[in-house]
């Protein structure tokens, strides 16, 4: 297979014209036929389409349109490319699966048949920082525990090793709103290098489970344990038993004695983040708008902070800031406390997923390329919208339930209960 790179994976054993159906990432099929936006030969690029002319045991493609794009095109690194009368298609996604795909152009027939039988693409992120190690001191009015945080790629694993300290400026410590002192902790998680999508959301974060950690070894934790009784007469931001589940961000009404890095602590000295570590994204990558990794879920994919390309399979797209998709509700529950009292946003069941209203979906993850992931992976945002960190994973995390359908905001509903006057957040 002249020009391809080798893959790990399997072999598909049937080809159906179902399978071209279903791609959408870097190219689409539709009417019998294939558009490929970029194809490289040689120096030059072209957009290219190809026509369906046989949909039996083997498929076989006749030369469409083409168009030249001007010699200054820079190609994504996904590009398909043919040499010596091969056409590699190096990423296409199907089912939550990636495939590569190569076709032989037949002079004689003038056609592109498959070459061999497409090869499944195996996500690894083994090698992308698997030697991050950091150790800053802190000499903050409220911080001057040195943050240490070490991750390494061992026995198909990304392990991490941290203090739980931040390694850049937080708020003060404790705070009227926020009575917690930030400590030392003990800081240990195994995720998977060969992470799997799966078909449905994994809910986690506090008693489910940590979410993922941001590279510094701070933990996401975007939901809290505050609530708030049926009236909105019994509120507690500490543990309490209401029904109504209190957002941290994105509402008024309550003070958790957040900071700007949209963190603080819990009643153990933990402190963990409910949106966008701001200190920790302008550390890796200043102030400059920039794609950035900052931390890893629990099953193994990535996470990135604000900004995506524009074409999720097209790295030349440029930047554009990521929106989740979830809106406010349009049938406001009868149980709810009064909208004039709490306004909408107030609580995590006022958000409902509304697919396409943003870039992402329920987890607010994608698929697509990325600085790291040239041929693509799922990955995961952090964002200045709703629900600014995920609350679920699509992937397999050891030591979870996976729960099938749509996601609830904001964890969930806690049982129904009396609650107690507003205290102090340790959530």
């Amino acid at each position: 297979m002249s020009g391809a790179k080798t893959y790990k994976g399997l072999r598909c054993s049937v080809i159906t014209l179902m399978f071209f159906s279903s791609l959408a990432v870097g190219a689409s099929f539709k009417d019998s036929t294939l558009a490929l936006p970029y194809v490289v030969v040689g120096d030059a690029t072209y957009n290219v389409t190809l026509r369906l002319v046989s949909s039996a045991n083997s498929i076989a493609f006749s030369l469409g349109n083409f168009t030249q794009y001007p010699k200054e095109t820079v190609a994504p690194s996904n590009a398909s490319f043919f040499s010596e009368n091969v056409l590699t298609i190096p990423a296409l996604r199907a089912s939550k699966t990636s495939y590569q795909i190569q076709l032989s152009y037949l002079e004689n027939e003038g056609v592109f048949k498959l070459l061999e039988d497409p090869l499944i693409i195996k996500t690894d992120t083994d090698g992308i920082l698997c030697s991050y190690v950091d150790s800053t001191p802190n000499e903050q009015e409220s911080l001057s525990i040195t943050s240490t945080s070490a991750w390494k790629c061992a026995d198909g694993n990304r392990v991490l090793t941290a203090n739980g300290i931040p390694d850049h400026k937080v708020g003060q410590f404790p705070n009227p709103n926020n009575p917690n002192k930030i400590s030392e902790q003990s800081v240990s998680a195994s995720y998977p290098l060969t992470p799997i999508e799966t078909e449905s959301a994994t809910m986690m974060g506090g008693p489910l489970g940590v979410v993922g950690y941001i590279l510094n070894g701070v933990k996401i934790d975007a939901n809290t344990a505050g609530t708030c009784n049926d009236t909105g007469s019994a509120c507690n931001l500490a543990g309490g038993t209401g029904t109504w589940s209190i957002e941290a961000l994105g509402q008024t009404h309550f003070n958790f004695g957040d900071d700007e890095n949209h963190a603080h602590v819990q009643p153990g000295g933990s402190y963990h983040y409910h949106g966008i570590p701001e200190g920790f994204v302008t550390k890796l990558s200043g102030d400059e708008p920039a794609m950035t990794l900052i931390g890893w879920a629990a099953d193994g994919f990535p996470i990135y902070a604000r900004y995506g390309y524009n074409e999720a399979s097209d790295s030349t797209s440029g930047l554009k800031v990521m929106r989740g998709s979830y809106g406010f509700v349009k049938d406001i529950d009868s149980s709810r406390p009064s909208t004039e009292l709490y306004a909408l946003g107030t609580f995590g069941q006022d958000w409902e997923f509304v697919e396409g209203l943003g870039d992402l979906d329920k987890c607010n993850g994608r698929w697509g390329v990325t600085p790291e992931f040239p041929l693509g992976i799922y990955h995961y945002y952090a964002t200045d919208s709703y629900p600014y960190l995920q609350r679920c994973v699509k992937g397999e995390a050891v030591g979870s339930t996976g729960l099938g359908g749509s996601p609830p905001p904001g964890g969930g509903r806690p049982p129904p209960g009396g609650g107690r006057p507003p205290s102090s957040p340790g959530s």
